[in-house]
């Protein structure tokens, strides 16, 4: 699916939680010594961080971004949704996803009240970051545009047809998918939907010409649910994603970079890119 990834090394801090494990090594016994850890970094957690619902991290998502985020049979699957439970899990939390338009996510997490964390393929950008604050980045992706394999007016070496009057491109509506196909096709119209899917299938009922979004998605949508359709052109823009959370909740961007560094160093991140990315 994907011919490279790019990743950065990602930072995170373990004083903290350093201190509280080497105080909790000194039970009698192993099992002791987990269990005394997993509960004194609840309580100091519990403390120092605010959450929507005590016990549980609450994560706003549009879960039909395959393969960050999608619903089969009614339950949240997908590389961002099981990274969110392991995230949950090293913070000794439950987790609860909620069903959020792409675009309501950020609004969201600013509010506060509503999610503790936005996770959703989210990339970090100058004007999110006026919104909210982002943990370390936990994978870099690019654009794509995709066509249909009929369109024979659109090819790798030249999309200028894209960039006319009466040509739709359709993008999920807020982002950054969308703010590309604006600024790099002007003269096209740029057709906004509320998920990938709709995208997609604006494309193939022949309503647009052009979906532009993130390769891996683009990449994931081709080869399964679109086969009738192809990415034309991969679009190196190095975007980061990362968890937005609330300018007041400083604590928790802590925890969950400490999180993340852990699920890196232990090789989590790494078999959820090989489960999801191939």
């Amino acid at each position: 699916m994907k011919k490279t990834m790019s990743r950065r090394e990602f930072v995170g801090a373990f004083g903290a939680v350093a201190g509280m494990l080497a105080l909790a090594g000194c039970g009698s016994s192993q099992g002791g010594n987990k269990a005394a850890s997993s509960a004194a970094a609840s309580t100091e957690a519990a403390g120092s961080y605010t959450l929507v619902t005590d016990g549980k991290l609450t994560i706003g998502m549009s879960p039909d971004f395959p393969p960050f985020e999608n619903m089969e049979n009614g339950e949240y699957v997908g590389l961002d949704v099981e990274l969110a439970k392991d995230i949950a899990e090293k913070l000794g939390l439950e987790v609860e996803y909620k069903n959020l338009q792409f675009d309501a996510i950020i609004p969201a997490v600013a509010a506060g009240g509503q999610v503790d964390l936005g996770m959703s393929g989210i990339t970090v950008d100058p004007d999110r970051q006026k919104q909210v604050d982002f943990s370390d980045t936990y994978y870099v992706d690019d654009q794509c545009i995709v066509t249909m394999k009929s369109n024979a007016d659109v090819t790798a070496d030249d999309q200028s047809a894209l960039n006319a009057s009466g040509i739709v491109i359709a993008v999920q509506s807020g982002t950054t998918g969308e703010t590309y196909a604006q600024e790099n096709f002007p003269n096209a119209t740029t057709q906004p939907y509320g998920n990938a899917t709709d995208c997609f299938a604006a494309m193939q009922a022949g309503q647009a010409n052009a979906v532009i979004t993130n390769k891996a998605v683009g990449n994931q949508m081709v080869a399964s649910a679109y086969t009738d359709a192809q990415v034309i052109k991969e679009i190196a823009t190095g975007e980061e994603y990362a968890a937005a959370v609330s300018k007041d909740n400083t604590a928790l961007i802590d925890a969950v970079n400490d999180a993340i560094k852990q699920l890196q160093d232990d090789g989590t991140l790494d078999n959820l890119y090989a489960k999801y990315l191939g």
